[in-house]
């Protein structure tokens, strides 16, 4: 089988991310770009980053997944993934020992428990507070002045972390005005907001059951702050991807799932299907294909082969003209 591409598009709250795979399931290029208000174009303009750092021709990509709350929203894909089958199969295949996955979103904390076939056994997600999310960081991150990139080392030079109790993000902004005017350190108060927001994550974990071979990903893998806290209220390590890969497990798992779904098309001599847009409109209106984690628990694929996905079912979603496109 000639070589072919896979791209997977993770349209996230704050970021959308992209991952490009070959045939051999290398990484041939990634891209990252906050999300914005315009999410069809956020969708459109990290692809073209993404390949123009892969080096790759738009014709060249054989199959696009997309992933995350924006993913009906982008006309050039093949199939559209839930985030919690795109993030365990990503995990499974980075790290095979993971079981248990906490993701951390701008918006949203994902706790997902897996089988050692990447197949999600149980979740529990909290989206219910900004003070229990990444955007509380962002947020404590301006009162002092930083960027979300320098919140991390920053943090990380904290002596004596000054913990934030309130668990809604209004009162807890107020918590944080008034340790400033009371003259506790900055880097302090953010390391304080880092364990906080770890405490109420390893919680939410723990709803899931606990069980070992523990994986961080989102944007917080890039904060070292952050997995010292997450580390120290698990009392266990976390896997985290390499060369940024954590942030962009969604858009892995989304590209890894579509490259083993062309394969087996080639290899059964079938062709590619159409895209969203190919089938009538950027939103999808006639009937499209996806992933879902809920959907039926008898596989259609044959377990353990290399041109096959070996959990997440592929399914029919039929929706009428005009309709609002149903979650996955």
């Amino acid at each position: 089988m000639s070589k072919i591409y896979a791209a997977g598009i993770d349209i996230g709250s704050t970021y959308t991310k992209a991952v490009l795979l070959d045939s051999d399931r290398n990484v041939a290029g990634k891209a990252v770009r906050r999300t914005g208000f315009k999410v069809q174009q956020a969708a459109e303009l990290v692809f073209e980053e993404l390949l123009k750092n892969a080096g790759v021709e738009r014709a060249q990509v054989t199959y696009v997944g997309a992933t995350g709350y924006g993913r009906f929203s982008v006309p050039f894909r093949h199939a559209q993934i839930t985030e919690l089958t795109a993030h365990a199969q990503a995990a499974v295949q980075l790290f095979p020992d993971t079981r248990t996955i906490l993701d951390i979103g701008g918006q949203d904390i994902k706790a997902i428990k897996v089988d050692g076939e990447g197949r999600v056994k149980s979740f529990r997600l909290n989206d219910k507070c900004a003070a229990g999310t990444g955007a509380f960081l962002e947020k404590t991150a301006r009162y002092l002045g930083l960027t979300t990139q320098d919140i991390g080392p920053y943090a990380i030079r904290s002596t004596n972390p000054k913990a934030i109790s309130s668990v809604c993000a209004v009162f807890a902004e107020s918590e944080v005005i008034n340790h400033l005017a009371n003259g506790v350190p900055a880097e302090d108060i953010m390391m304080g907001a880092m364990i906080s927001l770890g405490g109420r994550a390893i919680q939410l974990m723990r709803r899931v059951g606990l069980e070992p071979g523990y994986m961080l990903t989102g944007g917080m893998t890039h904060n070292v702050a952050m997995i010292k806290a997450l580390e120290a209220a698990l009392k266990a390590p976390f896997n985290v991807a390499p060369d940024g890969l954590g942030q962009l497990n969604g858009a892995y798992g989304a590209a890894y799932l579509g490259l083993r779904r062309a394969q087996k098309l080639i290899a059964e001599g079938k062709p590619i299907p159409p895209t969203a847009a190919q089938l009538g409109g950027e939103s999808g209106s006639k009937p499209m294909r996806r992933w879902s984690a809920l959907g039926a628990t008898k596989p259609r694929y044959e377990t353990g082969t290399a041109a096959a996905p070996t959990t997440a079912q592929f399914t029919i979603s039929k929706r009428a003209p005009d309709a609002a496109p149903a979650a996955a």
